[in-house]
């Protein structure tokens, strides 16, 4: 009987996680958004809270959730999932991924907001603006804030009237924006506070690009993505302190 219901709870948990993350993939959860509460997640899939807790588990496992004591669980980015799944020795995927993503996007993005600045029509500056109001309106949303992100800088690619430069931000999906839920603060305060300081930077890209100044926008843009891959070499170096603090807990245990 015991061996049966073993059996049965394996059995829900591994469908309970993939229904997760399969959500996650989909982005029905954005990175940075918490996951429903144990609760709720308990009544909506119909299992106990030992199921849901083992399926959460199976996710942080695989790297697309993250508990935060007294918070809840939080969505990571989802490329580390893919990209765990093919790099399985390297460390920090999650990370790493990102970084190099900032880092192939950074001379396409600076090169996209000149030529923004000297080709927009008067249609696709009219888009470019729309979307920066939706993150600005969306601020306090995980997801209208992230999906705000990524439509203002494939606005800001259309606008080169070079349609390569929006192919490649497509091909990349959710990931061109992967810093959203990835900043050092781990409170909502400091997540809006982090999004503010992006409207800032985006209110001088776009307002270059509006006065056709192709010099200032490609400026904008290089010191716009430039502070978000230091950030991310702060919260990299942040990574490693805190792995190496739970080396010498372990090591003391």
């Amino acid at each position: 009987m015991a061996t049966q219901t073993a059996a049965r709870n394996g059995t829900l948990v591994h469908k309970v996680s993939e229904a997760l993350r399969k959500s996650i993939l989909d982005g029905a959860f954005q990175p940075g958004d918490k996951l429903p509460s144990e609760a709720r997640l308990t009544q909506e899939h119909g299992v106990s809270r030992t199921v849901v807790r083992e399926a959460v588990a199976a996710l942080r496992s695989d790297g697309l959730v993250e508990p935060r004591q007294g918070a809840g669980v939080f969505v990571l980015d989802p490329i580390s999932f893919a990209f765990k799944r093919t790099n399985p020795m390297v460390d920090s995927e999650r990370i790493y991924t990102s970084l190099e993503i900032l880092e192939a996007r950074t001379p396409l993005e600076i090169e996209a907001a000149g030529l923004a600045a000297l080709r927009r029509s008067p249609a696709q500056e009219e888009e470019i603006f729309e979307q920066h109001a939706a993150g600005i309106a969306g601020r306090n949303d995980g997801k209208a804030w992230s999906e705000a992100d990524i439509g203002l800088h494939l606005a800001i690619a259309k606008a080169t009237n070079n349609p390569l430069f929006a192919t490649f931000l497509e091909m990349q999906g959710k990931a061109i924006i992967p810093q959203t839920g990835q900043v050092i603060e781990t409170d909502e305060g400091g997540e809006v506070a982090y999004r503010n300081l992006l409207i800032k930077e985006h209110e001088r890209i776009i307002f270059a690009i509006s006065s056709g100044d192709e010099q200032g926008a490609r400026d904008a843009m290089r010191e716009h993505l430039k502070g978000s891959l230091g950030r991310y070499r702060n919260l990299l170096r942040e990574e490693r302190v805190r792995h190496m603090a739970r080396l010498q807990q372990d090591s003391e245990a």
